[in-house]
């Protein structure tokens, strides 16, 4: 699935993910058709929120000029796996997978959201876009949060993050409450690791981004 905005290419990727045992998808802006030349670009990863797809920030946020002046790819992937057939909420389960890793038995073998955008995703993008190794990673709301626990969990492997509107202490209000249950199981301090606020606290990522 591909077009064309502003000198750049809008795709849409598939691929069987081994994290989440299921078909996903990932879209792109790809600036490279004006770059000219055999060139390798660095890369945003753009997390979006509850009930959202690959598809919400290509076709609303209007980013195809920014990624042509600045050269950088913009990777959106989908919020959550799909077609695993796992009931849930609209705040739960389908297009809210929280970036992750469940642990709890009905959702630990496909809800494994911070692996796959940690690991495979990008491993997947090096095989089919010239990355140049340098990422950054951003998002809006639940993917805010995502975008925010990643970077400081993995501090010097994103040379930026920003959130937008993000959730920030998911353990603390009944919606963060209602996820990390389900996902992560009664145990508060679990929670902790998947918690920007807890993990600024406990001293994480201290310096990298400053």
């Amino acid at each position: 699935n591909s077009k064309k905005a502003f000198g750049a290419n809008v795709d849409q990727y598939e691929h069987v993910s081994g994290e989440l045992g299921c078909k996903m998808q990932f879209s792109v802006i790809d600036p490279t058709p004006i770059c000219g030349g055999d060139v390798k670009l660095p890369v945003i990863y753009w997390l979006s929120g509850l009930t959202c797809t690959d598809r919400n920030f290509i076709e609303k946020a209007g980013a195809f000029a920014a990624a042509v002046k600045y050269k950088v790819f913009i990777v959106c992937p989908d919020t959550s796996p799909r077609g695993v057939d796992i009931e849930g909420d609209w705040d739960f389960g389908k297009g809210a997978g929280f970036y992750v890793n469940a642990t709890e038995p009905k959702w630990k073998s496909n809800y494994r959201m911070y692996e796959y955008v940690t690991k495979e995703l990008p491993s997947v993008v090096s095989t089919v876009l010239p990355v140049n190794g340098k990422q950054s990673i951003m998002g809006h709301s639940m993917g805010g949060h995502g975008a925010l626990t990643i970077a400081i969990k993995n501090a010097g492997a994103y040379k930026s993050v920003s959130a937008f509107a993000p959730i920030c202490n998911p353990s603390q209000c009944p919606w963060g409450e209602k996820a990390f249950t389900n996902y992560l199981g009664a145990d508060r301090e679990a929670w902790k690791a998947y918690d920007a606020t807890e993990l600024v606290l406990g001293g994480a990522g201290k310096g990298a981004y400053g």
